[in-house]
């Protein structure tokens, strides 16, 4: 089994080996609490942990029903052709939640209109880890006929960089992927979503709640955190709440405690070490670039922990297919809460 392509920013794939090894070899539970792209609760699971997966968006929450909590179910091709079912080239667009409130704006108008057919679809599979991994495949799907794979993009760069002869003029990349079929992208990952499913042998679960109310609820060895890194790039809910509302159906609000101001953070951070009495060893995920500081998290981690190790990885981050020039530090607070 391997972790699929997910396509999310400040996911964690390319070092998980690196975090995953960092976890107290006594440790036999772990809470994923912002588990976003779910690649630190994957390497757990392949781990023979047991696993729990939180994310407040909706759309994670379904990559952590359909990959971490989904011990057998997979989409066959029967169930495919229920969810593209309805859908052909001469469709004339017509209402839905995502024709009402979203052509042209991410999407052509007959491309929402597939999108909405698809979303009804999908609610007929018979269960709902078929479900969810048919919302994450979609996912995928949507992602690739993104340009930049975010929806934070205004529609006119949108339909610019989705003119092939453009996007070869100026950028010497055709970029014919942004054009191609909902139901191409989604068969194109379909095996490899399939092939991700497997049964570690532990009763694994996916939360979708605010991080303050899953540390009440779950106990585990372990709690692992990567919040959004205040400072830098992090409006997740920019990037992704589109996906949140075409799982919903409602136009999605952005969320509370989302740990991305500046102002706010080290007392969230506080907040958030002086609770986790459920949990043996914390740790933290953090970069250079980012508020609060190292010593910051330090100081705070130090007024609730016994024992606090720092562990560092030179590490690069991509955005838009270019090298950032700063070079970044990724950081892994691993702490001993106190007695």
């Amino acid at each position: 089994m391997t972790y699929p392509k997910i396509n999310y920013i400040g996911n964690k794939e390319k070092i998980a080996d690196w975090i995953s090894g960092l976890i107290p070899d006594d440790a036999h539970s772990l809470l994923d609490a912002f588990s976003g792209g779910c690649s630190i609760a994957y390497k757990a699971k392949q781990m023979g942990m047991q696993v729990f997966a939180n994310d407040i968006m909706k759309i994670n929450y379904h990559i952590g029903k359909a990959l971490i909590e989904n011990q057998s179910e997979t989409l066959t091709a029967d169930d495919v052709d229920i969810i593209f079912e309805g859908i052909s080239c001469d469709d004339t667009p017509s209402h839905g939640f995502m024709t009402d409130n979203f052509s042209n704006q991410f999407y052509f108008e007959n491309e929402c209109h597939e999108l909405d057919i698809i979303r009804r679809n999908i609610d007929r599979l018979p269960s709902d880890y078929k479900r969810s991994l048919a919302l994450i495949l979609m996912r995928r799907a949507m992602i690739r006929k993104m340009p930049y794979s975010r929806f934070s993009i205004k529609w006119d760069k949108i339909k610019q960089l989705r003119d092939e002869g453009f996007s070869y003029l100026h950028y010497g990349r055709r970029r014919a992927y942004h054009n191609q079929p909902f139901r191409t992208h989604f068969e194109e990952n379909l095996a490899q979503y399939n092939n991700a499913v497997f049964d570690n042998g532990k009763e694994n679960k996916a939360f979708n709640t605010d991080v303050f109310e899953v540390i009440k609820s779950v106990k585990a060895d372990v709690i692992y955190m990567d919040p959004p890194y205040a400072g830098t790039m992090n409006d997740y809910f920019a990037f992704y709440g589109l996906l949140d509302s075409y799982v919903s159906g409602i136009p999605a609000t952005p969320f509370e405690n989302n740990f991305t101001d500046k102002k706010t953070i080290a007392s969230l951070f506080d907040h958030l070490f002086s609770n986790l009495g459920n949990f043996k060893y914390w740790m933290l995920s953090y970069n250079s670039r980012s508020k609060p500081s190292k010593d910051e998290i330090l100081e705070i981690i130090g007024r609730y922990a016994d024992e606090i190790i720092v562990h560092e990885m030179p590490y690069a981050y991509r955005l838009t297919g270019k090298e950032k020039k700063q070079k970044d530090i990724e950081y892994v607070f691993v702490a001993t809460k106190k007695p």
